[in-house]
């Protein structure tokens, strides 16, 4: 199946609908786990209307074979968006960044060990740029202290939630549309996490809707809709440097809108993450080189998969 052409552009854009989600989650007038519940839960209706919208032919209820794997993903997405949510409150904004992002990593280390292969040279550049990039984008604000380690503690751990939940998606999805996968998957998270809501501090009910609202549509709705339609089109790779779009959409964002000033290390930062997201797209980074064999009679040989020249 060809890729669409623009599947990595239509992933950093819902990665960067998912910046404005802390926000959201700080000016929200409910508990950190209840604005969770209430992303999911609110993003349900509008996804399933998607879903039929775009396969009117499709059935309302997803294949047998699909349902525990739906419901996995739900679950670790559910898991994800509390501790994420958790920490949030519990840390500053440029740790919860710098730490929830480490799915960018963990993403393409997983995708490397199932293929049981080293990356390429051009993908191991591509990730130590990311790794310098989001260093230079983040140092300045990120800080390490024991006030909020709690708080740090949890938006790793929703990383690691987060990356289980992108692997567990590529074996959900099969043959399902892009909506018609991530609607079951929403619902199935926002059952896990409506217990958790009733019984945790803070209140259930929003006075203002509002932010709740715009959780659910631009981070949900539309982020993880961009997202999930464009994962199986990407290697991890790409989809893991591709998260990386968050943090560098915060910057920019507070820069425009907030009128925060970009420190010397932010643009050069930012420079260098697009840099691995445009290396992230070169085929040498997703193809693992060939290995030159002579057979016996010292000839070349040809390359699985190639013709033979006459």
């Amino acid at each position: 199946m060809k890729t669409p052409r623009f599947a990595f552009p239509m992933f950093l854009t819902g990665s960067a609908m998912l910046s404005a989600g802390p926000i959201f989650v700080r000016v929200a007038d409910v508990g950190a786990l209840q604005s969770a519940f209430w992303r999911l839960a609110l993003a349900v209706p509008l996804l399933y209307a998607l879903a039929r919208a775009t396969e009117r032919d499709a059935p309302l209820l997803p294949p047998l074979k699909s349902v525990p794997w739906l419901f996995l993903a739900g679950l670790f997405f559910a898991a994800d968006l509390a501790a994420w949510h958790l920490g949030i409150v519990r840390t500053e904004l440029a740790n919860a960044a710098l730490l929830g992002n480490a799915a960018a990593f963990l993403f393409p280390i997983c995708g490397y060990f199932a293929a049981r292969r080293w990356p390429t040279p051009v993908a191991a550049l591509a990730l130590v740029l990311a790794a310098f990039g989001i260093g230079l984008l983040m140092g300045d604000s990120a800080s390490v202290s024991g006030e909020h380690l709690l708080g740090d503690l949890l938006c790793f751990i929703a990383a690691v939630f987060y990356t289980a939940y992108l692997v567990v998606m590529g074996k959900a999805r099969g043959g399902l549309s892009a909506m018609a996968t991530l609607a079951p998957v929403t619902l199935a998270g926002a059952v896990c996490l409506l217990p958790v809501a009733l019984i945790a501090p803070g209140n259930v009910w929003p006075d203002d809707w509002m932010p709740v609202i715009l959780l659910a549509l631009g981070s949900q709705v539309i982020g993880q809709g961009l997202i999930i339609y464009a994962l199986p089109h990407l290697t991890p790779l790409a989809s893991g440097v591709g998260l990386l779009i968050q943090p560098v959409f915060a910057a920019l964002l507070g820069y425009l809108w907030f009128a925060e000033v970009l420190s010397a290390t932010d643009i050069p930062g930012i420079a260098i993450l697009f840099a691995a997201m445009i290396l992230v797209r070169r085929p040498s980074a997703a193809q693992p080189p060939v290995e030159k064999r002579v057979p016996p009679g010292g000839g070349a040989v040809t390359p699985p998969g190639a013709t033979p020249s006459a």
